[in-house]
C-alpha cells in the first residue's frame, strides 16, 4: 500500500506543532505542581554529613512532591569518609515520635531505614502491627546493616529482630550483602534466599544489584508472589554515590504515596536515582552526595525491563510517524469508518472484536481501500497478520498482544506499530521496543472496555509525556468535549477518541468539532 498522506489538512497546525515550546518537556521541578502532598514518614537515623539517612529521605520526598515526617532512630556523627559514632535514641523516645505522628499526621506510606537495636526493631514491629490494623498504608524498608564507608551493625539478635519485622513490610529493598545476612544463607542462590524471606512474611522483595560491580549494568530483581522481573540500567561511574539505597527506597515510597502500583513506582524510582547519580556532586574528601533532580523527565533514565514472554527489542526501530496523529477515532465497524474517513482525521483505528476470520479479513481489506482513497492513515487493532496481508498503514497492539505477535514480520512489512500502556512500567516496556507511537491511558474512567488499571488522570498523563522523549504519544480513555483541551495541554501528539465520537448522534459532526478544538489549541500555543 502506498504511504497514506502523512500530513494534516492544516499547514498552520503542522508548523505550530514543530515549534519547540509545543513539544517541550514538563519542567524537572514538576513536583511543585502536585495539588495535594501525600504524607510519608521516614523512620531512620540522622546523617550529620547530610548524604544519607533521614536527610536524604526528606530531600527526596520533598523533591517528589510529598510532605516528609520523621521519626529519628539514632543520631550519627559522620562525614563523607567515615561513621565516627552512633547513638540510638531510647525506645521511649522512638515510640513518642511515632505516637505524635499517628495522632495528627497519618502516613500514606512509611519508609524505614537504619534501626540500630533489636529493641527498637521489635517495638516498631508491634507498633506497626497495631497501626496498620487501624490505618491502611504501605511500608517500604531498606534494611541498613552497614554503611558505604565500611561500618557494620548486624548482630544475630538484630537480624532476628529484622526477621520478626518482615510481616509488616510491603516492599523490602536489600542489597546483595543484606539479603545474605537476613536470609542467613549468603551462599545460596538469590531465588532461594528470597523464598526464605517471603516465607517469613516479606511479600515483595526488591534485590538491588549495585554490589555486583563486575557488570556494566545494574540489575535489580523484583520478586512478587510467583513473578520475577528484572530492571536493568547502565552502571554510572560517578564516585559520588553516598545515600543511593536511602534515595531509592524513599523515592519508591514517594511514588507509592502518589498512587502508583509497585511496578510503576519502581520504574520511576530507578529513573530518579539514575538522574540523581548522573548529577551527584562532591561534598568532602570521600564519596559525595546524590543530586535531587526532580520528577523523572527523560527516557534515557528508564530501566530495561525483562519479564516472562516480553520480546526483546529489534535491531532497528519501527517506521516513524512524521506528522502528529491529531484526532484519532477508534471505531469497531465499517459503517463508522465510512462516515468518518471522508472527514480526514489525523488517522483512524479499526478495532474489530467479533466475527470469524474471513469476515474480519473482508472488512480490513475494505477499510484499507477506503483509507487509501482518502489518504488517511489506518491502524488495525490486534489483527497484525491481516494488516500485513492487506497493506494497512499500521498496527496497534495491547501489551498482551505484543507478547504473541511477530514483531519482526510487522517491521519487515513496513507497518507502523502503536502499543498501549497503562502506567510507567508498561510504558518503559513499550518504549524499549522502539514503536512508532505509544498510547498513554486510560486517562479517565471509561465504559468502552473493562480496565484492570486505575485512571491515570491529567497530572500523571502530563508527567508521562516527557518520558517518551521523541516517541509520539496518544492519550486515550474517557476523553470527551469537556476534557479534550486539558488533554491537549499535556502536549500529546494525538488524542484517541472512542465513545465521544462513535456514540454521538452525528459521529462525523463530532469528529469535525474535535478537529476544530485540536486546531484551535495548537494555533493558540504556537
Amino acid at each position: 500500500m502506498p504511504a497514506a498522506n502523512d500530513s494534516l489538512a492544516s499547514p498552520r497546525l503542522s508548523a505550530a506543532l514543530a515549534q519547540p515550546n509545543v513539544l517541550s518537556k514538563v519542567p524537572a521541578k514538576v513536583a511543585a505542581k502536585v495539588a495535594e502532598k501525600p504524607l510519608v514518614w521516614s523512620i531512620a537515623a540522622s546523617d550529620s554529613g547530610g548524604g544519607a539517612g533521614i536527610q536524604a529521605d526528606v530531600l527526596t520526598l520533598q523533591d517528589l512532591g510529598c510532605h516528609a515526617c520523621t521519626a529519628v532512630t539514632a543520631i550519627t556523627a559522620q562525614n563523607s569518609v567515615s561513621v565516627q559514632a552512633i547513638e540510638p535514641v531510647s525506645t521511649t523516645m522512638l515510640q513518642a515520635q511515632l505516637d505524635a505522628l499517628k495522632s495528627d499526621l497519618p502516613a500514606k506510606v512509611i519508609k524505614i531505614g537504619l534501626l540500630p537495636t533489636p529493641d527498637s526493631i521489635l517495638l516498631l514491629a508491634a507498633w506497626l502491627q497495631d497501626y496498620k490494623a487501624q490505618h491502611p498504608l504501605l511500608v517500604v524498608a531498606d534494611p541498613v546493616l552497614g554503611s558505604s564507608t565500611g561500618q557494620h551493625w548486624h548482630s544475630e539478635d538484630l537480624l532476628d529482630a529484622w526477621r520478626a519485622l518482615l510481616p509488616q513490610i510491603d516492599v523490602l529493598t536489600p542489597n546483595l550483602p543484606e539479603l545474605g545476612l537476613l536470609s542467613g544463607r549468603p551462599n545460596q542462590a538469590i531465588d532461594e534466599q528470597v523464598a526464605l524471606l517471603q516465607a517469613l512474611g516479606a511479600s515483595t522483595v526488591l534485590v538491588k544489584g549495585g554490589h555486583a560491580r563486575h557488570s556494566a549494568e545494574v540489575t535489580d530483581l523484583l520478586y512478587q508472589q510467583d513473578t520475577i522481573t528484572a530492571f536493568s540500567g547502565r552502571r554510572l561511574q560517578n564516585p559520588h554515590q553516598h545515600g543511593t539505597g536511602c534515595t531509592l527506597a524513599s523515592a519508591l515510597a514517594a511514588f507509592l504515596a502518589h498512587g502508583y502500583p509497585t511496578e510503576d513506582a519502581l520504574v520511576l524510582a530507578r529513573a530518579y536515582v539514575q538522574a540523581a547519580l548522573q548529577h551527584g556532586y562532591a561534598t568532602g574528601a570521600g564519596p559525595g552526595t546524590l543530586a535531587h533532580p526532580g520528577w523523572p523527565s527523560s527516557q534515557s533514565y528508564l530501566s530495561r525491563i525483562d519479564s516472562a514472554n516480553w520480546p526483546t527489542s529489534l535491531a532497528e526501530p519501527f517506521a516513524g510517524i512524521s506528522q502528529p496523529l491529531a484526532v484519532y477515532p477508534v471505531v469497531d465497524s465499517m459503517a463508522l469508518l465510512e462516515q468518518l474517513v471522508p472527514e480526514q482525521p489525523g488517522c483512524i483505528q479499526l478495532r474489530i472484536k467479533q466475527g470469524n476470520l474471513a469476515e474480519i479479513s473482508e472488512q480490513i481489506a475494505a477499510a484499507v481501500a477506503l483509507c487509501r482513497k482518502h489518504q488517511v492513515r489506518l491502524f488495525i487493532n490486534d489483527h497484525w497478520q491481516l494488516a500485513i496481508e492487506h497493506g494497512a498503514y499500521g498496527v496497534h497492539l495491547g501489551q498482551q498482544d505484543v507478547e504473541q505477535a511477530d514483531l519482526a514480520a510487522i517491521q519487515r512489512a513496513g507497518l507502523r506499530l502503536g502499543i498501549s500502556s497503562h502506567g510507567p512500567f508498561e510504558l518503559a516496556r513499550a518504549l524499549q521496543l522502539r514503536p512508532s507511537y505509544v498510547a498513554l491511558g486510560h486517562v479517565f474512567a471509561t465504559k468502552t472496555k473493562q480496565m484492570p488499571s486505575q485512571p491515570q488522570g491529567l497530572h500523571k498523563l502530563a508527567l508521562s509525556v516527557p518520558l517518551c522523549d521523541g516517541t509520539p504519544t496518544v492519550a486515550i480513555g474517557g476523553i470527551d468535549q469537556h476534557s479534550f483541551a486539558k488533554v491537549c495541554a499535556c502536549k500529546v501528539h494525538g488524542v484517541a477518541m472512542v465513545s465521544a465520537i462513535t456514540q454521538a448522534q452525528h459521529p462525523a459532526q463530532s469528529l469535525r468539532r474535535f478537529k476544530q478544538l485540536w486546531e484551535q489549541h495548537y494555533a493558540y500555543h504556537r
